[in-house]
């Protein structure tokens, strides 16, 4: 039964949420013990919130992901949790999340957690099916993490990381919906696909990697980024980031969902070079 309840949770999701840690690790104070404890009881509370969230949606939802031939497995959808477990157990993990929030003692992180929290139910509640603000909710999402840890850490995101972080989020968004488009045109489990042309998703996408790997490049070489850490040699990281975005784009043009984290976690080469982008970046950054 635990096992259904992990499921229920989405842990597996939690990755997406290690963007809180991603500002204070390009600071260059990852090892600040309180600025990493700070982000830690911060991951956790955005952990909580984020499967609150999730669950929410499988309850707005139960009667199309029983039509639908990968999401009619979800616990609420299969009758393994009933709605009333399920609800009982997102009042638990808000209440959790909440009071990690008042140990933090930071209003603006608990004002961008809200935010969050209220943007995605906007979404589980009908935003979802409106053109572009469906994906404007997916990538602030993104956006939010990082904002979220730079707050707790009392850092300022770079313009660069900034716009690298909203083009990749917005091409993890499109081609998600690109790969819904080619399985589910047809299905009324996901109205606004009817919506989006595949010509557009396809070049949208295209044009969101391009930004991304270019603002990426333009952090890396910008002489605030270099007389800060002292170092021009992030720029050894722009080949790793470039091989890693188009290994995700041929896993897109495969069977994919196109969902970012079932693409990472089934995907031992992508996750290899994800793993070889952080010894670099740390290498350089801290030694």
């Amino acid at each position: 039964m635990l096992k259904q309840y992990l499921k229920l949770m989405r842990v597996h999701h939690y990755i997406k949420n290690l963007l809180v840690f991603a500002a204070l690790i390009c600071s260059g104070e990852l090892f600040h013990s309180n600025l990493f404890l700070s982000c830690l009881i911060g991951f956790f509370a955005f952990c909580f919130i984020s499967s609150v969230v999730y669950i929410l949606n499988d309850l707005r939802d139960v009667e199309k992901d029983r039509n639908h031939p990968i999401k009619c497995r979800r616990p609420i959808a299969s009758g393994t949790i009933a709605p009333w477990q399920a609800w009982i157990t997102a009042a638990v993990l808000l209440v959790v999340a909440s009071a990690l929030l008042i140990i933090l003692g930071s209003w603006k992180a608990g004002a961008l957690l809200a935010l969050y929290l209220v943007l995605n139910m906007g979404y589980s509640f009908g935003l979802k099916d409106v053109p572009l603000i469906d994906i404007t909710i997916l990538t602030a999402g993104f956006l939010i993490r990082v904002l979220f840890g730079a707050t707790l850490a009392g850092i300022q995101v770079s313009n660069w990381l900034y716009l690298t972080v909203m083009t990749l989020a917005m091409y993890f968004s499109l081609g998600k919906r690109r790969n819904e488009h080619r399985k589910l045109k047809d299905s009324d489990t996901r109205k606004v696909l009817k919506a989006y042309p595949i010509g557009f998703l396809d070049k949208s996408m295209w044009m969101c990697l391009g930004l991304a790997n270019v603002f990426y490049a333009l952090w890396c070489i910008d002489s605030q980024t270099i007389a800060a850490y002292h170092t021009d040699r992030l720029a050894f990281t722009v080949p790793i980031v470039l091989l890693i975005t188009l290994k995700y784009s041929m896993n897109l043009e495969g069977e994919s969902d196109g969902d970012p984290v079932e693409v990472l976690l089934h995907d031992w080469i992508l996750l290899g070079l994800c793993l070889l982008l952080g010894v670099v970046l740390l290498t350089v950054l801290y030694l």
